[in-house]
């Protein structure tokens, strides 16, 4: 892809991620529907936090395409990929897939049908489908330089414990769980399902791993 195509893909990621990440924080002030409750704000929701990781990467993206000379080994590129790699497309990916799953089995546990009436189809859909197709693109976009695995999953380890705590201090400050599906859970089923889940992290993050190796390697065969 061309570098004028790539910078027209970071510019218009960046400018949907903030379009949705508005119009979420517009519905501020209005009355929450039963799902939804005030202490911690959206920022208690992986979703939200999600969004905002999306937001930052395509953003750093954009202004990485308009350094000129060479970039390979700026700062900012560096940052980008590590962004990218280690936490936008697993976390990502992550989002999208537990989500709907849940959903599938019994949305009750993950996104209430009162929160219809509160976000509107296209920002169930922006925020938890969307996500991974813009993924895949940025895949197909431009290589990304990816750090030792050990460094990646212990990172991703640190967030996902950070995550872990925050719910759980939620629960601990008003008595309820950020997702309901939480509730269905002893204190050992709830780490059991921690862990299942930041396995499910490491798989995505060993599968955009070697996705990359194999999008880059096969253009890369076209030119020799």
């Amino acid at each position: 892809m061309t570098s004028a195509l790539r910078r027209v893909y970071h510019i218009s990621a960046f400018s949907w991620y903030a379009f949705v990440v508005k119009s979420l924080t517009a519905k501020d002030g209005e009355e929450l529907p039963p799902g939804i409750f005030v202490y911690g704000g959206p920022w208690k929701y992986l979703t939200f936090l999600n969004l905002l990781l999306q937001m930052t990467f395509f953003g750093l993206a954009a202004v990485n395409d308009l350094q000129p000379g060479k970039k390979a080994e700026s700062t900012l590129t560096r940052c980008k990929d590590y962004l990218f790699s280690v936490f936008a497309f697993p976390v990502g990916m992550f989002v999208v897939l537990l989500f709907w799953t849940i959903f599938a089995y019994d949305r009750e546990l993950v996104y209430p049908a009162s929160i219809d009436a509160f976000f509107p189809p296209w920002i169930n859909h922006a925020m938890h489908t969307l996500v991974l197709p813009v993924l895949l693109g940025e895949m197909l976009v431009q290589p990304h330089i990816y750090p030792q695995t050990k460094h990646a999953l212990a990172a991703l380890g640190v967030v996902g414990l950070s995550y872990l705590f925050w719910i759980v201090w939620v629960y601990v400050s008003v008595g309820i769980w950020v997702y309901p599906l939480l509730g269905r859970f002893s204190a050992a089923g709830l780490v059991v399902f921690f862990f299942f889940n930041m396995s499910v992290v490491t798989l995505l993050y060993l599968l955009g791993d070697k996705l990359n190796s194999r999008v880059w390697r096969k253009a890369k065969a076209k030119y020799v």
